[in-house]
């Protein structure tokens, strides 16, 4: 008699068992009566009817999905390797286990063939130089064909942009030119400024010649001062070439006009 209360009792205490669910507070149970969608439960205990009910837990916490590297063609035929990281979350449970069969799964998919298809309609220079621009486009495409599936992409990173050995050295080139061009640009600016302020210095001069004078008698003090000059240059005043000028237009006048009257 023992043995025939025994195992009706064993029986009760294992459909209470499987019936008892406790779901952590990141945790959700979409529960299905006899196949179709009922409700949402949890976080909490959760009461099952074994048979009739089936419930599948889902994970709200956000998902690191590591997106695998693609070979990707840019706009400017540039064959280059990226991969990324993508960060996800589940929004809806419902739709999360009704509306696909593998979110994660689809989820990674939809993330490779988006990252090709995004960057390649980009040239190199947009993929290295504008990482954050082409991380949201990304994050925006994701983000909006995933929301059926009651997925949220909180984040997408472009990790990594691998190029082959001889476009590593064809951006060395072009930075070095790059380099060299930005450098001759500021040396030719430098010289048109300096050459502005000569000018303007010698209008200056030429309005007060006694600047001028005052500038000669600087440069002679510096001259005699300096240790290390060995010899020094006067430089003749232009007063006295004025004069030379004057004395030899003169000589010259009186030999002209006697040619003229033999």
């Amino acid at each position: 008699m023992t043995g025939a209360y025994l195992f009706p009792l064993v029986v009760v205490v294992a459909l209470i068992a499987m019936s008892i669910k406790i779901l952590r507070e990141y945790e959700r149970g979409v529960v299905f009566f006899l196949g179709r969608f009922q409700a949402v439960k949890g976080p909490g205990l959760i009461i099952i009817i074994p048979g009739i009910q089936q419930m599948v837990k889902v994970d709200l916490r956000i998902i690191t999905l590591d997106v695998p590297g693609q070979d990707v063609i840019s706009q400017d035929n540039v064959t280059v390797r990226v991969n990324a990281v993508l960060y996800f979350r589940v929004v809806d449970s419902a739709k999360s286990v009704i509306q696909v069969e593998d979110y994660y799964s689809a989820t990674s998919q939809l993330a490779q063939t988006t990252l090709r298809s995004v960057l390649g309609k980009h040239d190199l220079d947009e993929m290295l130089s504008e990482r954050d621009k082409l991380n949201a486009d990304i994050q925006e495409i994701l983000d909006s064909q995933t929301d059926a599936w009651g997925i949220k992409v909180t984040n997408v990173e472009i990790k990594h942009v691998d190029l082959n050995e001889s476009m590593v050295r064809a951006i060395a080139r072009q930075a070095e030119a790059e380099r060299e061009r930005r450098a001759k640009v500021i040396h030719a600016e430098g010289e048109e400024q300096a050459a502005e302020k000569l000018v303007s210095a010698a209008k200056m001069m030429e309005e007060a010649p006694t600047a001028l004078q005052l500038r000669y008698l600087q440069t002679m003090a510096n001259m005699s001062t300096s240790s290390q000059t060995s010899s020094i240059f006067f430089p003749m005043p232009l007063e006295m070439t004025r004069v030379f000028e004057a004395l030899t237009g003169k000589r010259a006048e009186p030999s002209g006009s006697g040619g003229g009257n033999g």
